[in-house]
Formats: structure tokens, C-alpha cells, sequence
């Protein structure tokens, strides 16, 4: 049975301080370049890029139609605050 490619290479240029660093990061902790480079990469989308992701869901999202108008989600918290929905 073949296992199945969870990776794709690339390419990519890379300042040579930042190079620098990720190398001294990788000998120090004993990994490699691209372990320190995808650790780094993940960081970011946890951070950033996941507000970046959210924003094109959303607006994916509003185009297919599932959103609630702002007016209909106020005047329901209006009736829910004046108790009058169960």
C-alpha cells in the first residue's frame, strides 16, 4: 500500500538574515530548515492569516445568501430585552 503525499515543494527566496536565523534556529534545536520554516508558516496562519480566512468565508458566505440583516438581528434582541419572545 502507498502512502499517500501530504507535502507539495516550493521554491521560495528568503531574505539572508531571515535564512540565518531559521538556520541557527534548526541547529540549536536540532530540525531541519523546513521543519523550523512550516512551524513558522503555521504560526502565521494561526494568527493573520486565520483573520485573512474568516473575511473570505464571510464574504463567501454573504454571497450565497446566509447572513442575517443587522435590522432583524436588533429588533429581535430588542423583543427578546422587553421579554417578549420565549
Amino acid at each position: 500500500m502507498t502512502k499517500p503525499n501530504t507535502s507539495e515543494s516550493v521554491t521560495l527566496r528568503i531574505p539572508l538574515d531571515v535564512l540565518s536565523d531559521i538556520e541557527l534556529i534548526a541547529e540549536s534545536t536540532e530540525r531541519s530548515r523546513s521543519y523550523i520554516i512550516v512551524r513558522a508558516l503555521r504560526t502565521y496562519l494561526l494568527n493573520e492569516g486565520s483573520d485573512i480566512l474568516a473575511a473570505r468565508r464571510g464574504r463567501e458566505q454573504v454571497a450565497a445568501g446566509e447572513y442575517e440583516d443587522i435590522d432583524d438581528v436588533i429588533a429581535d434582541m430588542d423583543r427578546i430585552i422587553a421579554g417578549k419572545v420565549a
